[in-house]
This record gives C-alpha cells, sequence and structure tokens, in this order.
C-alpha cells in the first residue's frame, strides 16, 4: 500500500484547524510562530547536547508544530508571501543543523558509545538532508515541479523525534535510517532532474527552457510560486 503523504498532511492540518483560527482570531503575527519555533529548536537542541534526548525530543515536536502554525496562520490572514516562505524554509535548516549538530555533541560527550562510525552517519544524515532540501529548489528554480523523494523533512523529523523520544539505542537507528533515506532521495532527485530536463518525464519548465535558472521556490517546504499564488506550506 503507497503511502498518501499528501492526505497525512491535510490530516494534520485539519486537526490544527482550531488552533489557527485561534491564533489568527488574536491578532498573532506568523512571523512570531516562525521565531518561537525557531528558539524552541534551540532550547531542545542544548538539552539533547547536554543528554535529556526525552525532552529534546518534546521540543522537537513542539517545534514542528510551531512550523505547520506559521503558513497555517498566513493563508488564513491572507498574509502568505513568498519572503514569509523563504523565512520559515531558512529556519527549518537552521533548526535541522543545531539538532544535528547536538545529536553529535551528545555521541562525543559519551566515550562508551561513541564510535567513528555514528559521526560518520551524523554527518551523511546532516549533509543529506541539506542536499535533499537544496535539489529541490534547483530543480524547481529550473521551473519543474518537483515533489519525489522518499524522504523529505516530514519524514526526516518524525524519525528524529521518534527516535530522541525512545533513547539512545532507537536514536543510533533512526540517524541511520535518516542518513541512508536522505543519500537515496537526492539521487532519485538527481535522476528526477536529468528526465525532466532531457525531456525523458512530464513537466513545464519556464526559465529552464531558456536555460536560465530563475529562483521562485522556498526549498523543501514551498513549490514554485507566481506572483498572485501564496506559498504553500508543504512541510510538518
Amino acid at each position: 500500500m503507497t503511502l498518501d503523504k499528501q492526505a497525512i498532511k491535510e490530516k494534520t492540518r485539519r486537526v490544527l484547524d482550531p488552533v489557527v483560527v485561534g491564533l489568527s482570531s488574536l491578532g498573532v503575527p506568523p512571523i512570531l510562530i516562525s521565531v518561537f519555533g525557531l528558539v524552541f529548536s534551540f532550547y531542545g537542541a542544548i538539552l539533547v547536547a547536554k543528554g535529556s534526548l526525552f525532552w529534546g525530543g518534546i521540543w522537537l515536536l513542539i517545534s514542528g508544530v510551531c512550523d505547520i502554525l506559521d503558513g497555517a496562520v498566513a493563508r488564513h490572514r491572507g498574509q502568505a508571501t513568498k519572503f514569509g516562505a523563504f523565512i520559515d524554509s531558512t529556519f527549518d535548516r537552521i533548526s535541522e543543523l543545531v539538532y544535528f549538530g547536538a545529536i553529535l555533541v551528545y555521541f562525543a560527550n559519551r566515550a562508551e558509545t561513541y564510535s567513528t562510525l555514528m559521526t560518520v552517519i551524523i554527518w551523511i544524515a546532516l549533509g543529506g538532508s541539506f542536499l535533499v532540501s537544496y535539489a529541490r529548489a534547483r530543480i524547481e528554480g529550473l521551473g519543474y515541479p518537483c515533489t519525489i523523494g522518499l524522504l523529505e523533512r516530514p519524514e526526516r523529523l518524525t524519525l528524529l523525534i521518534l527516535g530522541l523520544l525512545l533513547g539512545h539505542r532507537m536514536l543510533s537507528f533512526t540517524l541511520t535510517l535518516i542518513a541512508f533515506g536522505t543519500v537515496i532521495t537526492v539521487l532519485q532527485r538527481v535522476h528526477y532532474a536529468h528526465e525532466v530536463t532531457q525531456g525523458g518525464v512530464g513537466g513545464t519548465a519556464s526559465a529552464g527552457d531558456a536555460g536560465l535558472p530563475h529562483d521562485t521556490t522556498s526549498p523543501e517546504t514551498d513549490k514554485p510560486q507566481t506572483d498572485n499564488q501564496p506559498p504553500e506550506d508543504t512541510s510538518l
């Protein structure tokens, strides 16, 4: 059975609809939600570095919820902008960076469990996560849609939260899954880019056909935008 990612995202948004309406009625600016989400991720990362994996996972979960709410509130209030999508995506990358960095510190501080292999896995997971987002941004910057891939941000975030909540052994396992999954996803997108730019599969290119890259996307979280189309947050 194929996992319907979009259906899961829509169900999650429906669950949070009352919160979105409440925040909108209170006049809470979307950017403030984004900032709080980033602050929560920094706080959670500090806890992880100090050895508190469970609470680090809780704060990462809260940060992830903020990542959904900021875009939803912006759309509900008619304030969605390309700059907001850019900020949201940038904050996502910062959050990933500080959490993987904190996890690296966590393992390095525990001589009994530290290994060079685990360090390599963490670096691959971090680098792969960034490359997945970059690959999508470049493909969509050429004018082609890019929604394919085994491990997008929602899946990576879910695995990371799960690993943190369930402890050291599970974290090692989920980090390994993220490392392998992101490499596979990058390769999928490289293959897809080759196919669409060579005309092998369906897709339309605006700037790409003319050989002029034109970035209109926010990596990983947004589809190509037009001036009359507000950004649609597709991350969880």
